[in-house]
């Protein structure tokens, strides 16, 4: 399973870590990522994601998950929340019809 968040694209960064002496060695800085299950009100369903903490922010700031995946672009989603982001606009549009 890749260190990659699902709705924001986060992913491992490389940088240096540097020593007393000003030695540098290379280190990651992994994502805070985290596993959560959301609810999404236009599907009815839960969603088991993998996502960072900073996303789980947004998303309750945005007012849930299906309002978050509708203003998300599709470039930083994974397969699985592009899949569902779908599904919600499939749910939405029908309704309007």
């Amino acid at each position: 399973m890749s260190r990659r968040c699902e709705l924001t694209g986060k992913s491992v960064l490389v940088g240096h870590k540097v020593s007393h002496s000003n030695i540098k060695t290379k280190r990651r800085f992994l994502p805070n990522l985290c596993s959560v299950t959301l609810t999404s009100d236009a599907l009815g369903q839960k969603v088991r994601l993998r996502i960072s903490t900073n996303a789980l922010k947004s998303v309750d700031h945005n007012g849930g998950l299906d309002a978050f995946l509708l203003k998300a672009r599709k470039e930083n989603l994974s397969p699985r929340a592009l899949e569902l982001k779908r599904k919600i606009e499939k749910k939405i549009a029908k309704p309007a019809a």
